[in-house]
C-alpha cells in the first residue's frame, strides 16, 4: 500500500521541533518536516509560498500548517496539487483576525514590534512573564529558533497584510477554544479542541495523534458549535 505523505509547516519562527510528539501510524503514513527558509529581498508570500511548495517531492501531500504555517500552507496549495490542507491555531482568512491584528494594519503598528527582543529569547521571555521562566524560557529557545532580523520583519508583516477574504472550503481548521492569538470566537467552521491553546501543536499532542489519521483520511468538518 503506498504511504500518505504528510508534510508539516511550523509556526511563525518556530523549528520543525514543535512536532516531535506528532506521530502517525507507519503503515499508512510517511512525515516529512520543512522549515523556513530566509525570504528573499522584497519577496511576497505568495512567491515564498511557490519557492516552498518546490519542496514538495510526493504527488497529492497533505499540507498541515500551524499558525503562520497554516497561512503558509493555505498559499502553497494553489501552486501544487493536494489531498488535503489542514490548517491547527491558525486562521483561513482575514475576515478571523482578532481586532487588535486588524487595528496593528490600519496603523502599521507592527512595525513598531522590538525585533532584538525576540532574537534574543531570554529577554524576550523575561519581557513576557516576569522571572519565574526557567521552564517557558527552555521551551521557547528550543521551539523557537528562527532569529533572522529580515525573517521576523517580514514574517510579522506577511501575517498582518495577509488578505484573502474568500475561504477555501476544503481546508480543515483544528482549533482550540482557548487560543489567546486567534480567539476562537472570531473563527468560523473548525474542529473545536477543548482546552487548546495557541501552542496545542505541544500540550494537546495526544488528541492530534488520536484524531489527526481519521481526519486526515475521513475529511469530516466539525462545525464550531454556536455559543
Amino acid at each position: 500500500m503506498n504511504k500518505i505523505p504528510v508534510y508539516f509547516m511550523p509556526g511563525l519562527a518556530a523549528s520543525v521541533a514543535i512536532f516531535e510528539r506528532i506521530k502517525l501510524p507507519e503503515s499508512e503514513f510517511e512525515m516529512f518536516f520543512l522549515e523556513w527558509e530566509i525570504p528573499n529581498e522584497k519577496e511576497t508570500l505568495k512567491e515564498y509560498a511557490k519557492r516552498m511548495a518546490q519542496k514538495i517531492v510526493h504527488e497529492n501531500p497533505v499540507l498541515i500548517g500551524v499558525s503562520f504555517g497554516g497561512i503558509l500552507v493555505q498559499e502553497m496549495a494553489s501552486f501544487i496539487k493536494v489531498r488535503k490542507v489542514i490548517i491547527i491555531s491558525s486562521v483561513k482568512s482575514c475576515l478571523e483576525f482578532p481586532k487588535r491584528m486588524i487595528l496593528a494594519k490600519k496603523t502599521k503598528a507592527y512595525k513598531l514590534i522590538p525585533i532584538g527582543l525576540v532574537q534574543n529569547i531570554e529577554s524576550l521571555v523575561r519581557f513576557s512573564f516576569g522571572k519565574k521562566v526557567n521552564k517557558r524560557l527552555k521551551l521557547y529557545e528550543k521551539f523557537l529558533s528562527v532569529r533572522d532580523v529580515h525573517y521576523l520583519d517580514w514574517a510579522i508583516e506577511q501575517v498582518i497584510l495577509w488578505e484573502r477574504k474568500v475561504v477555501n472550503p476544503d481546508v480543515i481548521h483544528i482549533h482550540g477554544d482557548a487560543d489567546d492569538v486567534f480567539p476562537i470566537k472570531y473563527i468560523e467552521n473548525c474542529i473545536v479542541v477543548k482546552g487548546g491553546t495557541h501552542i496545542m501543536i505541544l500540550n494537546k499532542y495526544k488528541w492530534l495523534n488520536e484524531n489527526l489519521p481519521q481526519i486526515i483520511l475521513g475529511n469530516k468538518l466539525i462545525e464550531k458549535p454556536s455559543s
